[in-house]
């Protein structure tokens, strides 16, 4: 049996993270854009309330939130403020690496002290010379001993530098391709890291971006994730699920582009009435709610797929893609509804444009998603 109904928890959550970001995220945005400035004190509340790092399994002490209820969170939050949400995206980002390829010991020893105090994990896969092209990557790690050391420069790394945990992609045999890749997980206090905050992006300022750089960096062998050569295969199945919360925020901004517009259309005189009475306005507003309806539909199903165990790697691609492209198209229907107001800071529409824009390009570009979706059909 097929049901769109939320559970009463469901709702619950929904209720909380619509409130959360109507108090909370909405009123300080346009100020940290603005000073591309990390929200710290949002993060905090963001622990207070249960909305930070969700997905940590029970058994590491966490709520274990499954990809539906990270869906209904996400929409809400982006809703607010697509930057500030990616701060708390990219660390379920960092997490999720960790639960599809570490044992339960690794998921207590890493994923509980995040629950300690307010805390942030990163995921380091894209370097300067590669970012489609994964498995070209040129960070090195060498074990030594006990020890793994690594060397060299992640690039365009969410939380970059402020996590408390950063799960690194490195190669110990290039010979190997993808085949010869690890995932290790470097703590924030470990010497030899030092990172660069990227300034000057087009959107999504409120969230940390940085260069990392690790010179000799030193961990514990029992670090690594999986084993040898397991780091292309877990970056890409963490990939596969965490594209579905892009997808939900991308559903967020496309919903309150809409919103937006609606209100403006109502309160804005043309020709001496209000142009919501226009069908040209009518009509963009319709396309923004088939688009918003159809997004977040094949989100619940990529997410649904995600909870039962299922094969999501199409259905995920294809949200995140799908979603991402609408929801700019949305914003940008949104800034012509407002006409001249839409293209300054005055109203949010023009900040929503900018901000979805990442939501193409970051965790796997749309044309890698078509690349993905093209592969499945052709098995």
């Amino acid at each position: 049996m097929i049901d769109f109904s939320l559970t009463d928890e469901q709702k619950q959550l929904q209720a909380l993270a619509r409130d959360f970001a109507k108090n909370e995220i909405i009123p300080i945005a346009s100020e940290y854009d603005q000073k591309e400035e990390l929200p710290w004190q949002v993060v905090e509340k963001a622990f207070d309330l249960g909305l930070l790092n969700a997905s940590i399994p029970e058994h590491a002490g966490g709520l274990g939130l499954g990809m539906i209820d990270e869906s209904i969170i996400a929409e809400e939050l982006a809703y607010g403020c697509m930057g500030i949400y990616t701060i708390l995206m990219a660390s379920e980002l960092g997490i999720t690496p960790i639960i599809v390829g570490g044992s339960e010991e690794q998921h207590k020893k890493f994923l509980s002290p995040l629950l300690d105090k307010p805390s942030l994990a990163a995921f380091a896969l894209s370097e300067p010379n590669n970012g489609s092209d994964a498995a070209a990557m040129n960070t090195t790690a060498v074990l030594d001993g006990d020890e793994w050391v690594i060397n060299g420069t992640k690039m365009w790394i969410s939380n970059g530098g402020v996590a408390e945990i950063t799960v690194v992609f490195a190669s110990v045999d290039k010979s190997k391709g993808h085949r010869g890749t690890v995932a290790i997980v470097v703590p924030k206090d470990a010497p030899g890291q030092s990172y660069n905050k990227i300034k000057h992006k087009l959107g999504q300022r409120a969230s940390l971006t940085s260069e990392l750089v690790f010179e000799n960096v030193r961990v514990p062998k029992e670090n690594i994730l999986g084993g040898i050569g397991d780091g292309f295969k877990i970056a890409m199945k963490t990939l596969d699920k965490t594209r579905i919360p892009v997808a939900a925020g991308s559903v967020g901004i496309a919903r309150r582009a809409m919103e937006e517009s609606i209100k403006y259309a109502k309160e804005r005189a043309a020709f001496g009435r209000p142009i919501a009475e226009f069908q040209a306005i009518q009509f963009k507003l319709a396309e923004m709610a088939m688009g918003i309806e159809t997004g977040r539909y094949m989100t619940y199903k990529a997410a649904w797929l995600v909870d039962n165990a299922m094969p999501h790697s199409m259905e995920s691609a294809i949200a995140k893609a799908y979603c991402s492209e609408m929801a700019f198209k949305a914003a940008n229907e949104g800034i012509q509804v407002f006409g001249g107001y839409g293209y300054v800071g005055e109203y949010p529409v023009e900040k929503l444009l900018r901000d979805v824009k990442l939501n193409m390009i970051y965790e796997g570009t749309n044309e890698i998603q078509r690349v993905v979706i093209a592969r499945q059909l052709l098995k």
